[in-house]
């Protein structure tokens, strides 16, 4: 069993690489705060066969410094179940392993959530940001991969996972004005990690690690159209964490920060011949508790 919570709070505005500084002197960012707990449950069924499943809830907030809105949106977000598979059966003789995996993203996280805004005429009711909406409208599926390879007293780490989304566009209305962003796209996603671990010196159970971390939004989906509104970019980020294991349990705690922040041309910035921008962190907290039984 696995809890994780994930504090991400995005202020700082891109187009591609590059900051655009006068959205804060002009008073006109747009700042996202999300808290996302992440609930998930793994079965180990042989040495090499795994079972899991895991539900994000999502508690968001997005602010205009312009008009001082604030909208909000909270529940459950897209259900994951997945399958992993070590290539050669643990414990190896060389020390070294492998694993591939898949799974299913079924669209169980509300992808029209609705809060409210007030303008000149009164309040009205409006579908909130992409940003925070709890679900994509899709179903999708995950591929993802683990390894390793102890030296010594190190331990060098490589894991990735790309979300496959073949649908287009959910049909949920975005309220903008451009005709190639009226609704919301259903985007791919992906992550990939590596780094070393290393066991600390002075506290048995603990290990301190460094590593590199890349995570974002393609313009264009592996399968399926890339219409509709999107914000594709992704931050590479330095990765320093700290884990703790003591018996059953283990804690981890990693605060990864950015070195480049991406913001890239969707589908409809081409056909609109613009670029737009989006709103980046400075960094995130990220903190994990497992317990096996």
């Amino acid at each position: 069993m696995t809890m994780g919570y994930r504090k991400q709070y995005s202020h700082r505005h891109f187009i591609g690489t590059v900051e655009q500084h006068e959205r804060e002197e002009e008073g006109s960012e747009v700042i996202n705060d999300i808290h996302l707990l992440d609930f998930a449950v793994s079965y180990q069924h042989t040495p090499r066969w795994s079972f899991s499943a895991g539900v994000p809830v999502m508690v968001a907030s997005r602010t205009s410094s312009r008009s001082g809105q604030v909208v909000h949106s909270k529940g459950i977000g897209d259900l994951t179940v997945s399958a992993r598979t070590w290539l050669w059966r643990p414990p190896t003789e060389s020390r070294q392993n492998i694993a591939v995996g898949f799974g299913v993203k079924m669209p169980t996280g509300k992808p029209d959530v609705t809060d409210t805004v007030y303008t000149l005429q009164g309040p009205v009711v409006r579908t909130v940001d992409q940003s925070i909406q709890l679900g994509d409208g899709g179903w999708g599926v995950t591929v993802s991969t683990d390894m390793f390879k102890v030296v010594k007293k190190a331990t060098l780490f490589a894991t990735g996972i790309y979300l496959i989304n073949p649908r287009n566009t959910n049909g949920v209305l975005t309220g903008r004005s451009r005709a190639s962003e009226a609704v919301m796209s259903v985007a791919d996603q992906y992550l990939a990690q590596a780094g070393v671990v290393y066991p600390f010196p002075w506290i048995r159970g603990a290990a301190v690690n460094i590593g590199g971390r890349i995570e974002g939004v393609p313009v264009r989906d592996i399968f399926g159209r890339s219409g509709g509104f999107r914000r594709p970019g992704y931050a590479i980020s330095l990765e320093p964490g700290f884990f703790y294991t003591r018996g059953s349990d283990t804690w981890s705690f990693n605060i990864p920060v950015p070195l480049e922040r991406n913001r890239r041309r969707s589908t409809s910035d081409i056909i609109d011949g613009r670029h737009g921008d989006a709103a980046f962190a400075d960094y995130l907290i990220l903190v994990s508790y497992t317990r096996r039984f």
